[in-house]
């Protein structure tokens, strides 16, 4: 998923087709790693609060979560040609 910024005319990838892998292995630190911090907390409260069980559904919902995270900051997503 490519995203451009408005701005500046700045492109940028910011998922891959394994990223649900990625939260899936890393939960709350791969959110803190991309900048996604409300995610990262939320994520990592609760995987707490659940058990864990959180941390198995958390995955399905990583690209949904990034596009509106990008949408919301103003930038405007590529699509394939």
């Amino acid at each position: 998923m490519k995203f451009k910024n408005t701005r500046n005319n700045y492109t940028e990838t910011v998922s891959t087709p394994i990223s649900w892998l990625w939260v899936f292995l890393f939960g709350p630190i791969y959110w803190a790693v991309q900048g996604i911090w409300r995610h990262a907390v939320v994520h990592f409260i609760l995987a707490i609060i659940t058990f864990g069980i959180a941390h198995l559904i958390y995955p399905f919902f990583t690209y949904f979560i990034i596009r509106k995270h990008y949408l919301k900051l103003g930038w405007k997503e590529v699509k394939k040609k």
